[in-house]
């Protein structure tokens, strides 16, 4: 099989050639713009989900239809590192620059951008020296009074409200979109939600899209107890067989080959339905085919390679991330669960290292942060990445 012709693109956040499995979603942030609109209560999205189940993708996605319905939109990456402001303040300015072609009164456009300056220029430490500080290249003098007074939680509800008031002008609505949300810091989250509080109690055209891990309405809960009722939570799962299958027949069948049911059978078994998976063992499948169609012995001899780059680029470069510690912790849960895709119980994995279950909490709580496990049920912990026990367990065995 040509490999330049090879239909497959398993990459982080990569669209694949085909988005299947995902119309239900699709259909309803469809929607939530409508609603939207016309001026309908509507809750912020938020997709929650392991990783490599596509959230990044299907975030990319609904800003992609927003977009096309001419609505102002900014996304964002949360980091652990790193306050909301910066980030925010340019996604914003690009969501603005969306509405700007359509708005009939630029002295309307600058005055909304001066009040993003002033909210952005608060990202900045006030001892900072002049040539350190951050400038965020927009063209207008930064508001007074607005949007700036250094609480993030008052600055975003005043910010946000001025930028949905400008999509309210043009008749469409604004989209904020946030990936990997669980790494927003204690004081952002909060000030997110209070900001999609004031919104949606004033009917205001601004949602919030989020996405993150399955931890991600507990880290919203814990700041305000009222989020559970500002977010309509989606879980984004691994494919059902039929769907793991048009991913896999659509793409190839695009380019006029063709793949035996037996193989399509293997691969599913192998990818476990899990949307990055099915690119990565579909990619090796098609490389390692002499011929058209592809066959279960192709499948068969391109696990390893498959496998060998999902060991590199999936499992390794997380795993790489813990500490001595960490990994036997992890490794401990891999053991506990025989290496399914389960959660194992804390209280076991300190009875199975021969420690006290308060010792192991530091360890625990730091992979948390790292996004390794999250708590799937009180007393239980569980990997963020699908089938890494198996990993850990190969690992192990090598």
């Amino acid at each position: 099989m040509d490999p330049v012709r090879n239909p497959f693109a398993p990459g982080a956040g990569q669209r694949p050639p085909e988005l299947a499995g995902r119309q239900r979603e699709l259909k309803a942030f469809e929607v939530v713009l409508e609603r939207v609109a016309k001026g309908r209560p509507e809750r912020s999205l938020v997709l929650i989900g392991l990783r490599g189940v596509g959230k990044t993708v299907l975030l990319s996605e609904l800003r992609s239809m927003a977009m096309r319905r001419g609505w102002g939109t900014g996304k964002i990456e949360a980091r652990p590192d790193a306050d909301l402001r910066r980030p925010l303040s340019a996604a914003l300015h690009r969501a603005i620059r969306d509405l700007a072609v359509r708005h009939r009164a630029p002295e309307r456009i600058d005055e909304v951008l001066g009040v993003l300056k002033a909210f952005a220029l608060r990202a900045n430490r006030s001892d900072a020296r002049m040539r350190d500080r951050w400038q965020p290249g927009i063209d207008v003098p930064p508001a007074q009074g607005r949007a700036d007074s250094g609480d993030i939680e008052i600055d975003l509800v005043e910010l946000l409200t001025d930028v949905a008031e400008l999509g309210a002008d043009v008749g469409t609505g604004v989209a904020v979109l946030v990936d990997e949300m669980q790494d927003l810091g204690p004081g952002d989250v909060s000030a997110l939600c209070a900001a999609c509080h004031e919104l949606s109690q004033s009917g205001a055209p601004l949602v919030v899209v989020g996405a993150g891990l399955p931890h991600v309405p507990t880290v919203l809960s814990a700041s305000k107890s009222y989020s559970e009722r500002l977010f309509r939570y989606t879980r984004i799962d691994r494919l059902d067989r039929d769907d793991a299958d048009l991913a896999v027949l659509a793409p190839i069948e695009r380019e006029e080959a063709g793949i035996r049911e037996d193989a399509l059978d293997t691969l599913f078994d192998m990818s476990g339905g899990y949307p990055y998976f099915v690119q990565a063992y579909g990619k090796a499948a098609w490389d390692a085919a002499p011929a058209d169609p592809i066959t279960v012995e192709d499948v068969r001899v391109a696990a390893p390679e498959a496998e060998a780059e999902l060991a590199v680029g999936f499992f390794g470069s997380r795993y790489e991330r813990a500490t001595p510690a960490e990994r036997e912790y992890l490794r401990a849960m891999a053991e506990l669960t025989e290496g399914r895709d389960e959660p194992a119980s804390s209280a076991d994995v300190a009875v199975y290292l021969g420690r006290k279950p308060s010792s192991l909490s530091p360890a625990r709580d730091s992979l948390m942060k790292k996004g390794l496990v999250y708590s799937s049920e009180r007393g239980h912990i569980a990997f963020t990445v699908p089938h890494f026990g198996h990993y850990l367990r190969t690992r192990a065995e090598e």
